[in-house]
């Protein structure tokens, strides 16, 4: 199992995650987060106490896969999330050793 993890703009996450479905990923998470990347308007940029710097507001998203899978995701991911800029955000892909899932029970 794979773990692909993106961080893009937040104005793009919409078109990834219905990409992202589309396709039949549904181990879907989606998180805002303050992050390093450049931001595309001046709305996506804020002071961060913390580090003492302007941030820009940007999303993480987690995909859970199989192994097999995990290329085509990343390619949504890229696809749907490009903004235009060099460099519009980041896609990580890690193993997974184990999942089980929280039953009812």
């Amino acid at each position: 199992m794979k773990e692909v993890k993106a961080y893009v703009h937040r104005g793009r996450v919409a078109d990834i995650v219905h990409g992202l479905e589309q396709a039949g990923f549904v181990h879907l998470s989606v998180n805002d987060v303050k992050g390093l990347l450049s931001a595309s308007s001046e709305r996506e940029r804020t002071y961060s106490i913390e580090l003492g710097e302007r941030v820009t507001n940007q999303v993480r998203l987690e995909v859970f896969c199989e192994d097999a899978e995990a290329a085509e995701a990343v390619a949504l991911i890229r696809r749907h999330g490009r903004t235009g800029q060099r460099i519009g955000g980041w896609v990580y892909v890690s193993a997974v050793e184990e999942a089980w899932p929280i039953d009812g029970g």
